[in-house]
């Protein structure tokens, strides 16, 4: 029996509609669809944290991981003065370090963030900058 038809019998009072073990069955299957309802949400529930542990411990190992001949490199900065004929791409090639830079322009570009530079090629000799560079931990 449906909601429905349950709803339309108990407005007419109607006994033919609603016997005992109509009601039962009706009250089985409310019972039943919460039942699985909550066991949907338990399992959704368990997936999540499975997924989440998995993921944690992937990468909490892959973070550790280290190859025995591994130094780790740590990030320096360097007081250069310019020079007659330097330029910034010139002092920025002699520090560069592949590894830790996409390109020379990016490295570059963030040493004219450091030193408030708005033009990389206005630099004057005599003039003091700062260059970031990269070296074993010390």
């Amino acid at each position: 029996m449906t909601k429905a038809l349950i709803e339309a019998a108990s407005l007419y009072n109607d006994p033919r509609f609603l016997s005992k073990s109509e009601l039962r069955i009706y009250e089985n299957k409310k019972r039943r669809l919460r039942i699985v309802r909550r066991q949907k949400m338990v399992l959704a529930l368990f997936v999540t944290a499975v997924i989440f542990l998995l993921l944690f411990f992937r990468n909490s190992i892959k973070l550790e991981a280290q190859n025995e001949n591994y130094i780790p490199k740590c990030k320096y900065y360097k007081v250069v003065t310019v020079h007659a004929g330097d330029n910034l791409s010139s002092i920025a090639g002699r520090f560069y370090d592949s590894q830790e830079y996409e390109d020379l322009e990016h490295f570059v570009s963030e040493i004219c963030s450091i030193n408030q530079l708005y033009d990389p090629d206005v630099i004057k000799a005599g003039e003091s900058i700062v260059v970031p560079y990269y070296d074993e931990y010390k």
